[in-house]
């Protein structure tokens, strides 16, 4: 990991850019590309619409994130297989215990997989955990997407900017809860997803999260 990049900074965001090397990328993608083999990719489900909600998605860890008519939670198994997550990778805790400035680990790494032209993943806060003081920790891989960061009002004024693959993100103190998406994929502009199954091209998130106190 490039530890000496400086991170850009605002209302507790922390952006590293080039954060990780591609090789690295590469080593991280074929680790997350095993794991998805055993623990596939699902779509959830709004429990207000009763439609999928933004992109194909799984976790890993103890704890993975999923939504259904039931509501949003956080629960020990996979929605499709019944078994539990595969663990939290070794590359992705060091990012963590590198970044995140906190003392506790990730429990659940939401991986989201942007894998059409038009994805994107509308404004919303992120407040299923049962404590935010851990920061979110997010990794991109494969293709730059249009990030759009507000505050916690809805109708917050919000800026929007380009994160690129191997850049993380940290969201701390007034970020960890405020409103936040994706707007756009700059798809196929960097096809470094097609060699690791079952992905192809777009946008590979990892979204390291610590739920319990």
């Amino acid at each position: 990991m490039n530890t000496s990049v400086k991170p850009l900074q605002v209302n507790g965001l922390a952006l590293y850019p080039d954060y990780l090397t591609v090789t690295q990328q590469h080593e991280l993608l074929k680790i997350i590309s095993d794991s998805v083999m055993l623990s596939p990719l699902y779509q959830a489900i709004s429990p207000y619409s009763g439609k999928g909600l933004g992109p194909k998605m799984t976790n890993l860890g103890e704890l993975g994130w999923y939504s259904d008519e039931r509501g949003y939670r956080y629960q020990k198994t996979h929605p499709i297989t019944g078994d539990a997550w595969q663990p939290m990778p070794d590359i992705l805790l060091d990012i963590w215990h590198d970044v995140s400035g906190y003392p506790k680990p990730p429990q659940c790494c939401l991986v989201n997989y942007y894998d059409q032209p038009d994805s994107k993943l509308g404004l919303h806060k992120d407040h299923d955990e049962e404590t935010f003081e851990p920061p979110i920790v997010s990794i991109s891989l494969g293709d730059s997407c249009m990030f759009r960061m507000g505050l916690t009002h809805k109708k917050s004024p919000t800026r929007s900017f380009q994160v690129d693959s191997g850049s993380v993100m940290v969201m701390g103190k007034q970020a960890r809860t405020a409103y936040h998406g994706v707007d756009r994929i700059l798809y196929g502009k960097t096809n470094t997803l097609h060699a690791y199954p079952p992905f192809a091209k777009g946008r590979l998130n990892l979204t390291l999260r610590r739920v319990t106190d």
